[in-house]
């Protein structure tokens, strides 16, 4: 039986994020024995995210320079690289991310799930490279608030 999990829906401007660091019990959360796509793309994102930009929260002694207008995680810079925030063994229980409340905008928005409740196809496939479990399709009461009907 698909067991629910606690998944908030963000909305800032026309992008939407998906956040399950509300969850009362972290085994709920499918990213917390995976970590595929953390140690899969590069993690680039707009400059003004950093710390030492004006009201950014990414740690910039964590990040690259991409160019004046990006930068990336550590680690992530040609992709298929691990990124540095990430800490424990992919595809193990208690993987993580050690910023996840500072995490940029790019992480925030790659979710499992697209905003109607399937999975996300690049996310399975990456389960899958790591012999983990296919994901279930959210529940209805767990789909984005603005998804399609």
């Amino acid at each position: 039986m698909h067991k629910p999990m606690a998944v908030t829906w963000i909305v800032d401007e026309d992008r939407l994020f998906a956040d399950m660091s509300g969850s009362t019990d972290p085994s709920d959360n499918p990213c917390t024995a995976c970590g595929g796509c953390c140690a899969h793309f590069r993690v680039s994102f707009y400059c003004g995210e950093l710390s030492d930009g004006l009201g950014g929260m990414v740690p910039v002694e964590l990040t690259s320079k991409v160019n004046d207008h990006l930068a990336c995680m550590k680690g992530t810079e040609s992709g298929h690289g691990r990124c540095v925030a990430l800490v424990g063994e992919l595809g193990r229980p208690g993987i993580g991310c050690r910023i996840y409340a500072r995490r940029p905008s790019t992480c925030r928005e790659f979710s499992p799930w697209e905003a109607d409740g399937r999975p996300n196809p690049v996310c399975q496939q990456l389960r899958h490279r790591l012999r983990l479990p296919s994901l279930a399709p959210l529940l209805p009461e767990q789909v984005a608030p603005l998804a399609p009907a």
